[in-house]
């Protein structure tokens, strides 16, 4: 199988118009002079403390994720058409969260099978009924987009509970601002640095209604053994909140709050990084050390938001995916402006019995996997694994879903052997409060293996600043 890729700077051999600055500049700039700066961009980095930990592997070492110096374009003619798609399919993923904890009129019209709903590990029987402040469910939405074309743009999956990653979309914009200040101020460029501010205000317009004063809003992490620890404190500060974990939180009267030096304070907002079920070990885990003892009473009283919602993990189920155009279709009333990837449930005997003929081309992947594990790149593969993974299918179908080798398109980097063209992906960061906010741009991500099409940092992926040009 032969994939024609798309170069976002030198389509059909010709520098695109909003790369011919960048080009310019790469002609001009000695590989030795950019192997400085790169040296530079590390010990800036590390000095910041911009680190992530990788789970099983000696302790969860922790280490940089490589930044790469060369900005990826997107004009904003394709932001414009992105943003649109954006903001309409969190629409819909909303619509949808509030409808199956409430009518589940989708579910009745038939449009998503309820086994996908009632038997998904996501769903929390405990919502059924809750109506959010704000009428919000996922708060942030990091939804993952590739390209293959110069039109074509695909949603490669929804990250609807805890999307992380928004720091280095913010730390990489301040590292090409103090490394190349020249290049950054010979573009029009959207900026990012007001995300902390737009989160910050989302959150606030999402306190519950009895809230009557200035909202508080926390930010609770699991503390620094998590491999995002520094994005929570860095947001954290950023918003100017207090950094808390489940021990500096109590619930008394119903009402939650937090311990500080001159006595307790009361909570109306809690920015969670934790997930569901080690909120609160009396309505979850009974045995979770992380999260705060009648937290969720709280929270179905209305006393407290939590962002995400509790049981959005649904709406980004790798087996519910391939359902949100029709969400787009049922609850909108629209076309889908951005286009799925063609997906197979291997949960149906059709599409189990077409992946397994087809392991050597095909992507396949955990219907609830994340961070780049338990997937057979086909292409790429070897003849024991695929075995392994036809093993896995046959054993527990419902749990993997597969999806053709996309080209996903290159942009150029500064790698070991020089300029050369990698894969990408991009992660836009979509806010919902009362209103839809979207940060021009997002966190590229970046396979930096040559041919390789994992982008993850904890698969050696790296990232890269986002640059929309504005009009």
């Amino acid at each position: 199988m032969i994939l024609v890729i798309f170069d976002e700077m030198t389509a059909n051999g010709s520098v695109r118009p909003s790369y011919a600055q960048i080009r310019a500049w790469l002609d001009a700039m000695p590989i030795e002079a950019l192997d400085v700066k790169r040296r530079e961009a590390e010990l800036l980095f590390r000095r910041i403390g911009i680190t992530f930990a990788v789970y099983g592997e000696g302790g969860d070492p922790e280490r940089l994720i490589p930044f790469d110096l060369i900005p990826r374009i997107i004009a904003a003619e394709e932001w414009a058409r992105m943003s649109r798609g954006l903001t309409q399919r969190v629409r819909a993923l909303n619509a949808f969260l509030a409808d199956i904890y409430g009518n589940g009129e989708i579910l009745r019209a038939g449009k998503v099978p309820e086994e996908l709903v009632f038997k998904n590990e996501s769903w929390r029987p405990e919502m059924q009924g809750m109506q959010p402040a704000a009428g919000a469910w996922t708060h942030v939405a990091g939804i993952d987009i590739v390209r293959v074309d110069a039109d074509q743009f695909y949603v490669l999956e929804d990250n609807c509970r805890t999307p992380s990653g928004v720091s280095y979309m913010l730390e990489n914009r301040e590292a090409m601002l103090r490394l190349f200040p020249d290049l950054v101020s010979s573009h029009r460029i959207a900026p990012v640095a007001r995300y902390p501010e737009e989160l910050l205000e989302t959150l606030k317009s999402a306190a519950p209604p009895a809230c009557r004063s200035d909202p508080t809003v926390v930010l609770l992490t699991p503390g620094p053994l998590n491999s995002a620890y520094y994005e929570h404190s860095f947001l954290a500060d950023e918003m100017g909140v207090e950094l808390v974990e489940g021990a500096d939180l109590f619930v008394d009267d119903g009402l939650v709050w937090m311990r500080t030096t001159e006595g307790p304070k009361r909570v109306d907002v809690i920015y969670r990084r934790i997930d569901d079920e080690y909120l609160d070990p009396l309505s979850f885990k009974p045995d979770s050390m992380l999260g705060v003892a009648g937290l969720f009473a709280a929270y179905r009283a209305g006393a407290v938001t939590i962002a995400n919602a509790v049981g959005t993990g649904i709406a980004d189920d790798k087996a519910v995916y391939p359902y949100v155009p029709e969400m787009i279709r049922f609850y909108l009333g629209e076309e889908p402006l951005l286009q799925n990837v063609p997906t197979y449930l291997c949960g149906r005997p059709d599409d189990r019995a077409y992946v397994l003929d087809r392991l050597h081309e095909l992507v396949v992947k955990e219907a609830r996997g994340s961070g780049g594990y338990g997937m057979l790149i086909g292409p790429h593969s070897t003849a024991a694994q695929r075995d392994k993974f036809t093993a896995l299918i046959k054993a527990r179908p419902e749990d993997y879903v597969a999806q053709p080798t996309l080209a996903l398109s290159t942009v150029p980097c500064f790698v070991e052997s020089g300029i050369a063209p990698r894969h990408v992906d991009l992660r836009p960061f979509v806010l919902v409060g009362r209103d839809i906010r979207i940060i021009p741009g997002g966190l590229t991500r970046v396979a930096m293996r040559e041919g390789s099409l994992v982008v993850n940092s904890s698969q050696g992926g790296g990232t890269k600043d986002t640059w929309v040009l504005e009009s």
